[in-house]
């Protein structure tokens, strides 16, 4: 508004007091309070009115304008601060991603320290305590953050990881716990405390976990792994059924397990386990032999083997070999154990004729070469015997070699390597078992008096 505008208005605002005040030329008395009042022209009352509505008015504006131009002040203040913190939060997850550790720590601590309410920094600031081996730091860190969001999943699982890294399993399963009533069909969390409780061997608690986790729909592309878990786990809580005696229960849940994967070797296994126990050794023979017949595992003829030599019955055992070998003339594994069956029962020749057939085929095998030098042994062909335990202790050339063990992986090699091929690591190959040999004290050490020997020869003699 230009001054001459502002002239004009107060002129006709005079103009309008003038006539308004020939108009009414009366007096009005106003009362405060009893015994105080004002007594002025109806003008000048009303007018002073407007000015006071007026003043009102532009004080009431004034203060909005003022405190907006605070509040904007304010926020541009936090603007410009946030702004300052997330580069540096950024540039100490830049570091911390490179590796330089150190440098990460001093930037991230200083985003802390500007602003102490950001959650991600607290994250990142754990991350570079466990790096620096410094985990309980991280663990305080954590919790800061989740005091600050409790209801934060990525803080939950952090807090819980870091948990379980520093072995507070216990406090793992209830974060764990605590981040299930947040999301209760959570899968990832879910499949972490059932990997929690399998690590622990509380086989039921992972099993129902598991259940939850298939009702929760895993994708496409996982869904046939969790199944197969589920069976794995069902399985696991049938056999500590048997450890706790509760067989029948046990041996039908053994029984559906079977149903559903053939296949599937430990439930057959332990279904025979229970027969036996049960003195029901016909069935335990049935279902050891139709595993055998079925899946073709050893660990059937082992179970077999173990059952007929305890009921002193090897005749039993010796036709059913003979007759798994008729339908299983080209079955190595089968020739093998078959031959050590007959070791066992003292068939020295038949077991060599065994033991022959799988050697023929050019199979390089510890332990045939043990079976063959026990065989050459009992017919007292030392030499034969000596160089098949040569084959099976690998010293079959002209140098003896001790051989190498990877000192973090143990890999083992029978040459010395500058790297370990299975993790990558220099320098980490030694003599194979020296932390055996290495670590026990050494014998005392002291000089032989005058006569000792003699006594010693004396008390040998």
């Amino acid at each position: 508004m230009t001054i001459m505008s502002f002239l004009l208005l107060i002129i006709l605002y005079l103009v309008f007091f003038l006539y308004f005040s020939g108009l009414n030329p009366q007096e009005l008395t106003i009362y405060f309070w009893p015994g105080h009042s004002i007594t002025h022209s109806v003008a000048i009352i009303i007018v002073g009115a407007i000015l006071l509505g007026l003043i009102l008015g532009y004080a009431v504006h004034l203060y909005g304008t003022v405190t907006h131009m605070l509040k904007h002040w304010r926020r541009d203040r936090q603007e410009k601060k946030a702004r300052e913190v997330a580069a540096i939060y950024r540039e100490g997850v830049g570091r911390l991603l490179s590796g330089d550790v150190k440098r990460a720590h001093s930037l991230l601590q200083k985003a802390l320290e500007r602003d102490p309410s950001r959650v991600d920094t607290y994250i990142a600031m754990a991350n570079v305590h466990l790096q620096e081996g410094h985990p309980q730091e991280a663990l305080t860190l954590l919790l800061k953050a989740r005091s600050l969001e409790p209801r934060s999943l990525e803080v939950l699982f952090k807090l819980a990881n870091s948990y379980e890294e520093t072995g507070q399993d216990d406090q793992a399963q209830l974060v764990y716990q605590d981040l299930l009533l947040i999301e209760n069909d959570n899968r990832k969390a879910l499949r972490c405390l059932r990997d929690l409780h399998i690590r622990h061997d509380r086989w039921q608690e992972a099993f129902n976990l598991q259940k939850r986790i298939l009702k929760a729909g895993p994708g496409a592309n996982r869904l046939e792994e969790e199944k197969r878990k589920a069976l794995y786990l069902r399985y696991e809580v049938a056999r500590q059924g048997i450890e706790a005696d509760e067989s029948d229960q046990a041996k039908g849940e053994l029984k559906e397990i079977t149903k559903q994967d053939p296949a599937f070797v430990p439930a057959r296994v332990s279904l025979g386990d229970i027969y036996r126990r049960q003195k029901r050794t016909e069935d335990a023979i049935n279902v050891w032999q139709d595993g055998y017949r079925t899946l073709g595992k050893s660990i059937f003829l082992s179970r077999l083997e173990e059952l007929y030599l305890a009921d002193e019955d090897p005749a039993s055992l010796l036709a059913l070999y003979r007759s798994f070998l008729e339908d299983r003339k080209d079955d190595l594994i089968l020739r093998l154990c078959y031959g050590k069956l007959c070791l066992r029962l003292e068939m020295v020749d038949e077991a060599l004729e065994q033991l022959y057939a799988v050697e023929s085929t050019g199979v390089e095998s510890r332990q045939l070469h043990l079976l063959l030098a026990e065989a050459h042994r009992r017919r007292k062909r030392l030499d034969d015997a000596i160089a098949e335990y040569k084959k099976a202790l690998g010293i079959d050339s002209p140098r003896l070699t001790l051989g190498y063990a990877c000192d973090v992986c143990e890999e083992p090699s029978e040459e010395w390597q500058s790297r370990c091929p299975a993790c990558g690591t220099w320098g980490s190959f030694s003599l194979a078992g020296r932390e055996h040999i290495q670590n026990v004290p050494p014998l005392e050490m002291r000089p032989i008096h005058h006569g000792e020997r003699e006594e010693w020869n004396e008390g040998g003699e």
